[in-house]
């Protein structure tokens, strides 16, 4: 039944995803990106609170907010102008989010929680917000829509494939203490799917850019038109680091909720669990492909 209502979940939500990926404006996509970040955020402090902690809620959401906020209105028709701001823009947050929230803690009357508090708050903000924040802005630049559509499918190839082999083919337990079924054999299984969809990706960007680009699905900008086919082992080292860092971005929040004595991080979604659930391999996946994209950029 649980399987049954994953796969539900996920013929609904899947084609919405890519819809709002390849479609949707800027503002649209930071402000979906925000609903997600503020639920996300909510589940992890409420996690937080399994360890005695008691977070600053509101001012967290808000903090969160602003920075989606400055990304919906961040110059993206110029990548290099976008990539600078939005890299200026986070490392100002990341500095700044500690000290605000150790301000708000001076209001606390048992000044001995502040500090976790604050601790909670701006880990919540790095964790989760910021890296939903590269993927937004991974959208802003040139061919942005194939960008997050490679790393959508990465991510989803390997979580599918990690699932299916190591259900079917897993003897050796990866990590028992944090995650009891999760093996190495999955865990290579979804590599290997990884690094194929990324490979078939770029190999045939340019006829899939072409087949979006006639549905009117994406905009010029959005897609890959090169004439000759790129090399394959950059593609494929990239697909593998981003398979590697997605399964790393799962067994993170599977020991933030461990030691929670939580086994998801929410009900939210039916048969996945929470919001932190759906899209705790992005959080490390995301920055990623966006340092790869502005470092070319960049160039």
């Amino acid at each position: 039944m649980n399987l049954l209502k994953r796969i539900l979940t996920a013929v609904v939500l899947i084609p919405i995803v890519l819809l709002l990926v390849l479609r949707a404006p800027i503002p649209v996509v930071a402000l979906v990106a925000a609903v997600v970040a503020v639920l996300a955020v909510r589940e992890l402090l409420q996690l937080a609170e399994g360890y005695g902690i008691r977070p600053f809620h509101g001012a967290t959401y808000i903090f969160v907010a602003l920075l989606f906020v400055l990304l919906a209105v961040n110059p993206g028709d110029k990548p290099l102008s976008s990539t600078a701001f939005f890299a200026a823009t986070v490392v100002l947050a990341a500095a700044v989010a500690p000290f605000a929230f150790l301000v708000l803690g001076m209001r606390r009357e048992d000044l001995r929680g502040a500090f976790p508090a604050a601790m909670a708050s701006a880990f919540a903000f790095g964790y989760v917000a910021l890296p939903l924040g590269f993927l937004v802005q991974l959208r802003e630049q040139w061919q942005g829509a194939f960008l997050v559509l490679y790393l959508l499918l990465l991510v989803w190839a390997g979580d599918i494939s990690a699932y299916f082999v190591g259900r079917s083919f897993g003897r050796h337990l990866m990590a028992p203490r944090i995650s009891p079924k999760k093996t190495w054999e999955g865990a290579f299984g979804g590599l290997l799917a990884s690094m194929a969809v990324g490979w078939l990706l770029y190999y045939y960007a340019t006829p899939i850019s072409s087949a979006l680009l006639n549905a009117r699905l994406i905009e010029a900008r959005d897609g890959i038109f090169a004439l000759q086919k790129p090399s394959p082992w950059p593609t494929l080292l990239l697909s593998a680091a981003i398979n590697v860092a997605a399964q790393l971005g799962d067994l993170v929040e599977s020991l933030i909720k461990r030691g929670a004595g939580a086994k998801d991080s929410g009900t939210i979604l039916p048969g996945h669990g929470g919001m932190l659930d759906r899209i705790d391999a992005l959080l490390f996946a995301a920055p990623l492909l966006w340092y790869y994209a502005a470092w070319r950029v960049l160039q």
